[in-house]
C-alpha cells in the first residue's frame, strides 16, 4: 500500500503539468477595449468566441461554419479561397438590401491587410455573414471565401463583435500554448515594442531604424527610402510628448515567428495632437531577433 501511495505522489507532479490550462498561443494580449476574440479554426469548421475576462481569455461558445469551396490560404481574387491570418472586423454590414443569400447582417473584414498585400494577395469581399432563410445547413466548404454561419448563429454573435476592434483569427488548427509560454512570448514582444517607443520619444533615430528588417517595405518604398522619408519627415518635428497604449500583441496562426502589435499612438506637438491607430507586424530573425517587417496605420 505505501509502495503504491509512493508512486503515486511520484506521477503526481506530472498530472498536475499535463492538466495545466492551455489557451490559444496566437493571444498575447488584449486591451480592455475588446471584449470577444474570434478564432475561425477551418479544419474542424468550428468558430470559437473566446471572452476576454479579468484572468485572460475564456470559452465562451463554438459555432459550425462553412469556409471556400477551394478550403483556405487565400492568394488571388476568385479562388474561392478563405484567407489564413489576422484579421478585425471592419463594419456592422446592414444587408437588408442585399441578396438574401448574406442572411441577416454580415461582418466584412479587413482582407487583404498590408501583410497580405506584402505577399502579393489579392481579392476583397471577405465576410462574416449568413445564408438563404430556410436553405438549411450549408457543406463545410460551399463560399466563395467568406465565413458562413447558421443565421440564428451570426445574430447570436452581434452585440460581442465592435467594428475595428475585434480581431477574428482564421487558422488551420488552434495551436495551443501554457500560460506561462504566452507570457515569456507577451514580455519579449512588449520589450521590442517599447524600445520602437522610446526611440521615437526621444529622437534616436538610428535605435528607431535598426528595428526594421532590411526587406522592409511601406508604400512601395525600400527600407533605405522609407528610411529617409521617415527621418526628414519626422526628425525636424519639435515633438513634446509621444505615447504608446491600447495595445494588442499576436501571433500570427500561419507563419511562425510573425507577430502583430497594435496600439494607440498618441503624438504631441505645439500646436496639434495626433492620435493614431498603428500596427507593426515583427518576425523573427534567424538570429532569434524581432524585426519590423511592415507596418500601417487602422
Amino acid at each position: 500500500m505505501i509502495r503504491k501511495f509512493l508512486l503515486w505522489l511520484a506521477f503526481l507532479p506530472c498530472l498536475s503539468a499535463a492538466q495545466e490550462i492551455e489557451l490559444p498561443s496566437y493571444v498575447l494580449q488584449l486591451p480592455a477595449s475588446v471584449g470577444t476574440v474570434l478564432i475561425a479554426e477551418t479544419g474542424t469548421a468550428t468558430l470559437h468566441r473566446y471572452r476576454h475576462g479579468k484572468d485572460g481569455l475564456d470559452p465562451s461558445e463554438q459555432r459550425r461554419m462553412s469556409v471556400g469551396q477551394n478550403g483556405v490560404g487565400k492568394q488571388r481574387d476568385g479562388d474561392q479561397r478563405t484567407p489564413l491570418g489576422i484579421y478585425f472586423v471592419v463594419e456592422h454590414l446592414d444587408t437588408s438590401k442585399l441578396h438574401e443569400k448574406y442572411g441577416p447582417i454580415a461582418f466584412p473584414l479587413d482582407y487583404p491587410n498590408v501583410w497580405d498585400q506584402l505577399n502579393d494577395r489579392t481579392g476583397d469581399g471577405i465576410w462574416i455573414h449568413g445564408v438563404t432563410p430556410n436553405s438549411g445547413p450549408r457543406p463545410l466548404q460551399d463560399t466563395n471565401g467568406c465565413i458562413v454561419l447558421p443565421n440564428e448563429h451570426l445574430l447570436a454573435l452581434q452585440d460581442h463583435l465592435a467594428a475595428l476592434e475585434t480581431p477574428v483569427i482564421v487558422t488551420r488548427q488552434i495551436n495551443r500554448a501554457s500560460r506561462e509560454e504566452i507570457s515569456l512570448s507577451r514580455t519579449e514582444l512588449m520589450s521590442v515594442l517599447k524600445a520602437w517607443s522610446d526611440s521615437y520619444r526621444v529622437g534616436d533615430w538610428h535605435q528607431f531604424l535598426a528595428l526594421y528588417a532590411e526587406d522592409f517595405e511601406y508604400r512601395g518604398m525600400t527600407r533605405d527610402e522609407w528610411s529617409v522619408y521617415r527621418v526628414r519627415s519626422v526628425g525636424g518635428r519639435a515633438i513634446e510628448g509621444f505615447t504608446v497604449d491600447n495595445i494588442m500583441l499576436l501571433a500570427d496562426p500561419e507563419e511562425p515567428g510573425l507577430y502583430l502589435s497594435r496600439f494607440r499612438q498618441t503624438i504631441i506637438e505645439a500646436e496639434r495632437t495626433t492620435v493614431t491607430t498603428k500596427r507593426l507586424y515583427w518576425r523573427r530573425t534567424e538570429k532569434g531577433n524581432l524585426l519590423i517587417v511592415a507596418e500601417d496605420n487602422g
